[in-house]
């Protein structure tokens, strides 16, 4: 039963670093088809849809839907408090690849940012619980009913009515947390689902077939609903605020509900010793801030691309600076000159 259980993290732990190798290339593959597409022609940013010629463009999608794919089939195989904080590594693969593929200089701050990371998956890799695999999608929905794991969705379903019909007219506009709100509270209960399903589709695999249970379609039906639920609202707070500060605060709190959800149903820490799990917890706190420096590290240098360049043309060198013509050049002006 030990050496299934170190064998599916392994499994789960293989499949989350390629998801996020895929993932964190994907966008770096996607961002230069796109500057060869605008190239050519009209830019994505102001409606154009050149880039779907570009062959880049589209092994950049391929990357993507494959690392997803990876994704999925890894909370088959390890526990949530193993794998979503991984997902933090793609940041990581695209900063690098950025560095050296786009000539997007990565400051020593987010070198920093990077080793946290790193240093902090290593600390939950190695402190991680096993995975036990539910024999039956019917062992599944008795964990899902459990009064603990009822009393969360209850409270989740609540905060998510709330935030909806309440915060989000009033507030939505004004404050990024109410979408974010949504989307993590929500997304914690798309998790649980999709390991569900994945755990239904890898019994049925191994002979043991779950399609007739009925428990197997409402987790389907669920997860549906959750994924909807939450891409809408996430692309609302996207579409709304700098996605800078979304995409860290978002993570934090999906991540952090998103393990809490996994360990109320699956019992995730269940058997480990306080060290162990005091461990896992310092190890995701590391990861948390490796992502939030490295988002900052990003906003810093975007803003400072954004300055405008000050050149001053001297008519005498004689003359005080404030003599001396100043001319204001954007960026992007110059460089359409």
């Amino acid at each position: 039963m030990t050496e299934m259980g170190v064998s599916d993290n392994c499994k789960g732990l293989i499949l989350a670093m390629s998801s996020s190798a895929f993932i964190g290339s994907s966008f770096i593959l996607k961002k230069k088809g796109l500057k060869r597409a605008a190239a050519r022609g009209t830019r994505a940013g102001v409606g154009g849809y050149t880039y779907l010629l570009e062959p880049l463009w589209w092994a950049g999608m391929v990357t993507m839907i494959i690392g997803e794919i990876a994704n999925f089939v890894a909370y088959i195989y390890a526990p949530a408090v193993l794998v979503t904080p991984l997902g933090a590594l793609s940041i990581i693969v695209s900063a690098v690849l950025s560095h050296f593929l786009l000539k997007e200089r990565l400051p020593k701050m987010g070198v920093l940012g990077c080793v946290s990371c790193i240093v902090g998956s290593i600390v939950i890799v190695i402190h991680a619980p096993l995975e036990q695999t539910p024999s039956s999608v019917q062992e599944i929905w008795d964990l899902a009913t459990q009064p603990a794991f009822l009393i969360y969705v209850m409270a989740t379903v609540s905060g998510v009515l709330v935030l909806i019909i309440h915060f989000e007219p009033r507030y939505g506009q004004n404050n990024m947390l109410v979408y974010l709100g949504i989307c993590s509270l929500v997304g914690s209960l798309t998790v649980v689902s999709i390991k569900a399903i994945g755990i239904a589709i890898k019994l049925t695999l191994d002979g043991t077939s779950q399609i007739a249970y009925p428990q197997t379609w409402f987790f389907l039906s669920v997860a549906t609903i959750c994924v909807i639920t939450q891409l809408n609202y996430l692309n609302r707070a996207l579409d709304t605020f700098n996605a800078t500060i979304v995409s860290p605060v978002y993570y934090v709190m999906f991540t952090t509900l998103t393990i809490i959800a996994s360990a109320i149903m699956f019992k995730d820490w269940s058997g480990q010793d306080v060290s162990s799990v005091t461990s896992e917890i310092c190890g995701f706190i590391t990861v948390l801030s490796g992502t939030i420096i490295l988002h900052m590290t990003r906003e810093q240098e975007e803003s400072n691309m954004q300055k405008p360049s000050r050149w001053f043309i001297s008519e005498d060198s004689m003359k005080d600076v404030e003599d001396e013509h100043l001319i204001l050049i954007h960026e992007s002006d110059y460089l359409e000159r």
